[in-house]
């Protein structure tokens, strides 16, 4: 394996963030916040709890996940996005290094900034709400594995593109809409049972679901399931990437 070439993307993609530190750190602070005061203190005073958990702390697991999902799949995409709208995927790709440790480099810088990310944001939600996390190893084994499934789904939807456009089609039309569907800031049990079982298609919920476990100890599904979900939706994405690199799909075109 090439070590040095795979941290030479990685550096790479990691100093590029202090280029967008706005976009990339200091904007998802911003948005939780607003969330929190928005979510948290006006509705939350409407709501004492939800399944004896405050509300206020009820939509951190959510709200850590939206962020997350979103800057784990942006990160990623523009990072193999960029050297595909340059022409310079071709000199990476014709370089001596298999595409197993380009993935390593570019989906790794990405899952690190977004790991970055989530825990500034549960940072930042210690300071609107009383934050106790009932089983800490876990909750680090779904935020760890989260980032690193959505950033090797971004790095899909970077090859995949061919413009700006559909760059941000899936993350606008189908990744948002199915965070805030999936019990992001309400439990699943307090809808209708049929809107029950059509929300558990949202893979989605599997994940806000085991990471709400690992704070309160309630969760809308199993936590067995959530985990099982979340290494099926990764074994999904590392078979895709590998038969797009190995066909050359977007990439040598």
């Amino acid at each position: 394996m090439n070590l040095q070439a795979i941290k030479v993307i990685f550096q790479y993609e990691m100093l590029r963030t202090w280029d967008t530190l706005f976009q990339s750190i200091v904007s998802p602070v911003i948005s939780t916040s607003l969330y929190f005061i928005v979510f948290g203190s006006a509705i939350g005073s409407r709501i004492q709890s939800i399944d004896g958990v405050s509300y206020g702390l009820f939509i951190v697991p959510g709200l850590t996940m939206l962020s997350l999902l979103t800057q784990s799949i942006s990160n990623a995409s523009f990072g193999i996005f960029f050297p595909k709208f340059t022409g310079s995927i071709y000199e990476i790709h014709s370089a001596p290094i298999s595409f197993f440790e380009i993935l390593v480099g570019y989906v790794g810088a990405a899952a690190t900034k977004s790991l970055i990310i989530g825990f500034i944001i549960l940072l930042t939600a210690s300071f609107f709400v009383d934050l106790n996390i009932a089983h800490p190893l876990w909750m680090l084994t779904f935020l760890i594995l989260t980032c690193i499934s959505f950033s090797l789904f971004g790095f899909i939807i970077g090859l995949w593109a061919n413009d700006f456009e559909k760059l941000q089609v899936i993350p606008l039309l189908v990744i948002t809409p199915l965070v805030f569907l999936g019990g992001s800031f309400y439990s699943v049990n307090m809808l209708p049972p049929f809107w029950q079982t059509v929300t558990l298609f949202n893979p989605v919920v599997y994940l806000i679901s085991g990471f709400r476990w690992s704070f309160f100890e309630v969760s809308d599904v199993s936590v067995g399931i959530s985990l099982a979900m979340i290494l099926v939706f990764l074994t999904i994405c590392i078979v895709i990437v590998g038969w797009m690199f190995k066909t050359g799909y977007r990439i040598k075109q």
